[in-house]
């Protein structure tokens, strides 16, 4: 009989215990004790696994409401004070403590052990315990949302020495771009992409796989002998939202640079602008079309007289490339597109650029230019002479144009 008794209250137990809280549940099972009597609190506690401590204040507060039925029962699961004390509670000094820790300027603190560390919730209550202040980490974490904290990266926003006509030089460019446009001439923004190994390397960011099974790539990235690195240069034509990378696998150098415009120009160019009389180009002030490179000038001149085109040039003052609109335009999608994706060959790389599109209508071709660029060619100043440059009178070094012969 006993035995039946508890399987049948274990039975009730399981059946009702997920609609009840923890008042409603300890009442519940005083409620049965009282109705078997003498053994019920022993009975039920074994069955249910609920304290006969608990027990016992049930009976209490079901013997207090019989013997005041007027009284005001509150609907409180504990009563005031009950349950575990917060840790604020117990030890007041702990947020303070712990704010310091997280303050930046800590991390200079000679005497602070996050000195050279990061601040992840478990070094944090690493160093709580060291100062006898005990938290685990998911605490840290709840005290740190308490004060304000939240998980932050760096935002590159700060920037260094500003040029004095900085702002100056892009409103010349976009007044220059806009003239352009407007006028049915192609205007595009150039600009190299990050250098990428190619072979089984791990390239950033996550791509959806079978759980369990993720590409596998090789432990380091030390370049392969014979296997070389993609070098991607872009051209992003601002007027028709199109892309065109080059992807050389040589070195980055201003010929490389001019080469790949010629050759989207060819392929790509003409056919957009059969009437066009010339070409406006806005750059970097920086890497292989720098506009401090002769080589650059000198291969631009070559690029006018086989076009038949007068190229003028704006390059964005030093330190804004970020402004460039290829960056934002075109290269953060190729890097969306291929995301997770070991660039194995070089026909790997083209295949996943050409296939970039975007909602907004942007299409990408992407071709592989297999020649050789060789580095450091010294122009002479007699070859110089035969640049046909015209400087503008708004910062020259910036802005010029380049008449065919």
């Amino acid at each position: 009989m006993h035995k039946t008794l508890i399987a049948g209250l274990n039975k009730k137990f399981r059946e009702i215990s997920s609609q009840l809280n923890e008042r409603s549940r300890r009442q519940w099972a005083a409620s049965e004790s009282l109705a078997i009597g003498r053994g019920g609190i022993a009975a039920v506690s074994k069955a249910t696994g609920i304290a006969r401590s608990t027990i016992n204040i049930g009976i209490r507060e079901i013997d207090y409401q019989r013997k005041h039925p007027k009284a005001k029962i509150r609907n409180r699961v504990r009563r005031p004070g009950g349950g575990r004390k917060p840790i604020t509670t117990v030890d007041p000094r702990i947020q303070k403590l712990l704010e310091r820790l997280v303050a930046p300027a800590t991390r200079g603190h000679p005497m602070s052990h996050l000195r050279w560390t990061s601040k992840s919730t478990r070094n944090l209550s690493t160093e709580l315990k060291r100062l006898h202040h005990h938290a685990s980490d998911r605490t840290v974490a709840r005290l740190l949302k308490v004060s304000g904290y939240s998980l932050q990266a760096n935002r590159k926003t700060k920037e260094g020495k500003q040029h004095k006509d900085r702002n100056e030089q892009f409103e010349f460019i976009n007044k220059k771009v806009t003239n352009y446009i407007r006028r049915g001439q192609p205007v595009i923004s150039i600009d190299t992409k990050k250098k990428e190994l190619v072979g089984q390397y791990r390239n950033g960011g996550r791509e959806w796989c079978p759980q369990g099974n993720p590409e596998i790539v090789k432990s380091h990235d030390f370049p392969e002998k014979g296997v070389g690195k993609a070098v991607p240069y872009g051209i992003y034509d601002i007027g028709r939202n199109e892309g065109w990378v080059s992807v050389g696998i040589d070195h980055d150098t201003a010929e490389f640079a001019t080469a790949s415009i010629a050759r989207w120009w060819r392929e790509m160019g003409i056919k957009r602008y059969p009437k066009a009389t010339s070409l406006m180009i806005t750059a970097d002030a920086g890497g292989s079309n720098s506009s401090r490179t002769r080589l650059w000038k000198t291969s631009l001149q070559g690029l006018a007289d086989k076009t038949g085109l007068s190229i003028r040039i704006s390059h964005f003052p030093p330190g804004t490339s970020k402004w460039n609109k290829i960056e934002h335009r075109l290269f953060c999608y190729i890097t969306k597109n291929w995301r997770g994706r070991p660039l194995t060959s070089y026909q790997v790389v083209v295949n996943l650029i050409s296939n970039t599109s975007t909602s907004k209508g942007l299409t990408v071709k992407a071709v592989l230019d297999t020649n050789f660029y060789k580095p450091g060619i010294k122009i002479t100043d007699k070859e110089m002479e035969t640049v046909k440059m015209q400087k503008d009178n708004f910062h020259g070094e910036w802005n010029y144009t380049i008449q065919p012969s």
